[in-house]
């Protein structure tokens, strides 16, 4: 088996696509999934780019991918690498392309100089957990992700 990790392009966007709707189905999730490929293509490889992905290649075809972007840690005064989707197919999995995408995350986070590469995995997926401790990953059990969107997003915009 040939296993390779490359940059997405536009031509990849169809399978950007589907595997945002195959992870969302995974973490049960499918029916807040809004983007289309237009909205992909506009945001991942428009005038501004706000995130980049990596698709995991087996033998020539795509099983997997990585869509990350920057963000910034004050006290390190360094930017860092957050993690926002790493989805492998289920036929795939096993095969070495999750840790691959990892890999050359932490290797693009080391090329630029970043302090960290971080994500959030949901609590019931132990799976992903186990995963993650095997790297080395540690949890951040003393923070919680807080979120506005939707109609919360918008009050708080206008007041």
């Amino acid at each position: 088996m040939s296993l390779a990790i490359r940059a997405a392009t536009r031509a990849d966007l169809p399978i950007i696509h589907g595997f945002i709707l195959a992870l969302a189905e995974y973490e049960k999730l499918a029916h807040e999934v809004r983007t289309d490929v237009a909205l992909l293509e506009r945001n991942l490889f428009g005038q501004h780019a706000y995130a980049e992905v990596l698709i995991a290649e087996l033998d020539g075809g795509p099983v997997g991918f990585a869509l990350f972007f920057h963000n910034f840690s004050t006290f390190e005064g360094k930017p860092g690498i957050y993690l926002e989707d790493l989805f492998v197919a289920p036929e795939a999995r096993g095969a070495g392309a999750g840790r691959a995408l990892l890999a050359r995350l932490a290797a693009i986070a080391i090329e630029r100089e970043c302090a960290r590469l971080e994500w959030s995995v949901l609590d019931w997926n132990e799976p992903a957990i186990g995963f993650y401790r095997a790297l080395g990953a540690k949890p951040m059990d003393e923070w919680t992700v807080q979120r506005l969107d939707g109609d919360a997003l918008r009050a708080l915009a206008a007041a």
